[in-house]
């Protein structure tokens, strides 16, 4: 199965009240170059939490807009890709379909998917609605990130094309696993088995298991 995409980059801007931000992002056409950090020209400010081998790209399913429209329709404009700062959009792949360790063939490039998105506090700024983060965060509606198993030259024009599933955790599953359920140590050592799993969140999970507790996760959520 072969699915289009739509492909984004953005550069770091100021935001009144918080700290800068790439999530602005505009779409970009014609070959790129895509490296292991990621598409040649994309920025990540405060990249000791975006960015990096692991979080290369960031794809947002674009079916879940409707959702957002329906939920704050005073905002509805806004919510279309790549709002929510997403490097690539597509219709038909989502976290329920999309597994940890899948590797999708993008052109010249392969890419595996490594975690959900972790949404942070500055969605909240980016939007202006106070708790979209965490509302984000409990709908499962967060997207995933990817690692770049072998860089080259990508597109638009280039489709993406599931070569590899190598795990039995789903993204939601995962994002279900961190998020909704309460602490259970068997279900985190399920989602540590997944092949391809983020070194970042390989630590957290293990961290959990290792103290018997979740970690606060107001600062990321709220800023705080």
């Amino acid at each position: 199965m072969q699915y289009q995409v739509d492909v984004f980059t953005g550069k770091i801007r100021d935001y009144d009240g918080s700290r800068p931000s790439a999530i602005a992002k505009l779409q970009v056409e014609g070959e790129l170059l895509l490296t292991e950090l990621g598409i040649a020209g994309d920025e990540q400010a405060e990249k000791s939490y975006h960015g990096g081998t692991d979080r290369a790209l960031c794809h947002y399913p674009r079916e879940h807009y409707a959702h957002w429209a329906q939920m704050f329709p005073e905002q509805a404009a806004l919510f279309c890709a790549p709002a929510f700062g997403e490097n690539l959009s597509t219709e038909g792949l989502t976290e329920q379909n999309v597994f940890i360790g899948d590797i999708f063939r993008w052109g010249d490039t392969l890419i595996q998917v490594t975690q959900p998105r972790s949404p942070c506090f500055k969605l909240n700024f980016h939007f202006g609605i106070s708790d979209i983060s965490a509302q984000m965060q409990d709908s499962g509606r967060v997207g995933w990130l990817y690692r770049v198993v072998a860089a080259g030259k990508v597109s638009a024009e280039a489709p993406l094309e599931l070569l590899s599933r190598v795990s039995d955790v789903s993204v939601y599953d995962a994002a279900a696993i961190a998020w909704f359920q309460p602490f259970d140590d068997e279900q985190y050592h399920r989602l540590l088995s997944a092949a391809g799993l983020s070194a970042s969140w390989t630590r957290t999970m293990q961290n959990r298991r290792t103290h018997g507790k979740i970690e606060d996760q107001s600062r990321r959520l709220w800023g705080k």
